[in-house]
């Protein structure tokens, strides 16, 4: 993986006060979320700007790393609902890739304040404690607000896997998790048979080993196109296992204790191989 200068320094920026910071749980639910609200102005016309305390700073990449591991999980389902429901297969592997690009954002200093309506974007190009607020705008929605966010970051803007997200364009992954979750009649139901844990991890064996020269974005004319929401996720998720690991190597300690969910292991190795490997 090519990583150009500047995104290296933030990210080592960013990950700096966790260095030697014990590891083994995560603040409670909402912790970032409240914090950065309760310093925010309410109703606020244009950007402004604060500076945050160093203990409010360091959640940007606790948070990325939770939302990540979010996208594992969501990941681990989606291929164990394979030939069991189209459905929610498309749409855990959907939440997925989106969970892969918030942990992007996150690890860059974005995050977004629902109850405000604000963005929240540190500079970690100079100042990891200075943040500026901006006002949302209207189309500024969950969605697609953080795709936009990593799109606009030199690491992934010439990256055809990382896109903007625009339901209006097809093909889009969320119109394709629109498509699975709003359309009426889908009418794809097959009997009911749950994978088993072999059976996933030869699942995901099998999505990793897909080689393609253009990102198979899903396509809702095409629903259910669940190997592609697959394959895609896991792509993003190993981009950003891959991305952390060169940049920090072994020697931050909370991303060494969390890159490898036990819950995880033996399912996936996140590993991209050839595609002639044989998996049935």
């Amino acid at each position: 993986m090519k990583i150009d200068a500047g995104s290296r320094s933030q990210i080592a920026r960013s990950f700096a006060p966790l260095r030697h910071e014990a590891a083994a749980t995560f603040p409670s639910a909402g912790t970032l979320s409240r914090a950065l609200t309760d310093l925010a102005t309410p109703k606020a016309k244009a950007p402004y700007g604060i500076t945050l305390r160093p203990a409010v700073a360091k959640l940007f990449c606790k948070a990325g790393v939770d939302s990540w591991m979010r996208a594992v999980h969501s990941f681990l389902i989606s291929a164990a609902l394979t030939d069991v429901s189209p459905i929610w297969a498309s749409v855990t592997g959907y939440y997925s890739s989106h969970y892969s690009i918030r942990a992007i954002a996150h690890v860059f200093g974005f995050f977004q304040l629902y109850g405000v309506k604000q963005k929240a974007q540190l500079d970690l190009a100079n100042n990891p404690l200075g943040c500026t607020y901006d006002p949302k705008k209207g189309g500024d929605r969950e969605h697609r607000i953080y795709w936009k966010a990593v799109k606009a970051i030199s690491l992934f803007s010439n990256d055809d896997l990382f896109t903007e997200n625009d339901s209006s364009q097809d093909p889009s992954d969320s119109g394709h998790r629109d498509h699975a979750n709003y359309k009426d009649f889908l009418q794809s139901f097959p009997t009911f048979q749950p994978l088993d844990r072999e059976q996933v991890r030869l699942r995901i064996q099998r999505i990793s080993a897909i080689e393609f020269s253009v990102p198979p974005i899903p396509s809702a004319k095409k629903y259910p196109d669940v190997e592609s929401v697959q394959v895609i996720a896991y792509h993003r998720l190993v981009r950003f296992r891959d991305l952390l690991d060169e940049v920090l190597g072994g020697d931050n300690n909370f991303w060494s204790v969390h890159r490898d969910p036990p819950w995880a292991r033996g399912m996936i190795d996140y590993q991209l191989v050839d595609a002639d490997l044989d998996v049935e």
